[in-house]
């Protein structure tokens, strides 16, 4: 049994499925590979919407010094890093121990300063700590419960912070592009990693965000381009989009 940290929003089952997988965060061509091919698009959406909104020159080399960033499910730090490297201050937390390993060790092979936590949100939450920037990519779909999640993101942020909530849509399409064909048919992804039931619509997200008192400023959506074979930003929000909140100033 992996051992996984218990909260309402933590479904076990989903977390001791990835803790499993854990060794293989770092493999470009392990069963993680899908996400290392979707990191620059999300990496560049995430800097180019947070640099506009607190003011900072996108294109510098590290433009977010002073800046807090937690990254919520952060598996193996496959995003914490690269948060990291231009400027974050960055704390990653996941419920699996195991993940935490992983991603403290690989950081320490690149010699950067994290904080890595074995926590949930809620608990994080409870200990006052907040942040200017909170990640939640790809997790939503794996939560026990969205809205208990959400609105511990939502009081992990600073007033005028940013929440970036990133997962996929229930649609007809989403069930034949990112569960059959994905899963079955190309075999991007292990057999299980997703249940279509349980994909929430970007409406239903919007709601439980406005539920925790976090207004969407944004809804981007994120397809897969064959031709060139990589991701980009595009209005389609059939599969994959990202949303964005703010916490209003108090």
């Amino acid at each position: 049994m992996v051992e996984v940290i218990a909260s309402a929003s933590v479904d076990e089952r989903e977390v001791e499925r990835f803790a499993r997988m854990a060794e293989e965060w770092w493999d470009v061509n392990g069963k993680f590979r899908p996400l290392h091919q979707f990191n620059p698009v999300r990496l560049g959406f995430i800097r180019s919407v947070t640099a506009a909104h607190f003011g900072r020159d996108a294109r510098a080399l590290s433009p977010f010094g002073g800046l807090s960033l937690l990254d919520i499910g952060c598996g193996g730090g496959l995003l914490s890093e690269p948060m990291a490297r231009i400027g974050f201050q960055v704390t990653g937390a996941d419920a699996s121990e195991k993940n935490i390993g992983t991603a403290e060790a690989h950081a320490r092979g690149q010699n950067l300063a994290l904080g890595y936590r074995t926590a949930t949100a809620e608990l994080l939450a409870a200990e006052g700590l907040e942040f200017d920037v909170v990640l939640n990519m790809e997790v939503v779909e794996h939560a026990g419960d969205v809205d208990a999640l959400l609105a511990a993101c939502a009081n992990l942020l600073k007033p005028g912070g940013l929440l970036f909530v990133a997962t996929i849509n229930r649609t007809l399409k989403s069930l034949l592009l990112a569960k059959i064909a994905a899963e079955y048919v190309l075999r991007w992804l292990p057999r299980g990693t997703h249940d279509w039931n349980r994909l929430i619509t970007p409406a239903e997200l919007r709601r439980s965000l406005e539920r925790a008192g976090l207004p969407v400023d944004r809804v981007q959506g994120v397809v897969f381009d064959p031709l060139r074979w990589e991701w980009r930003l595009s209005s389609d929000t059939d599969v994959n989009y990202i949303l964005v909140a703010t916490r209003q100033l108090n």
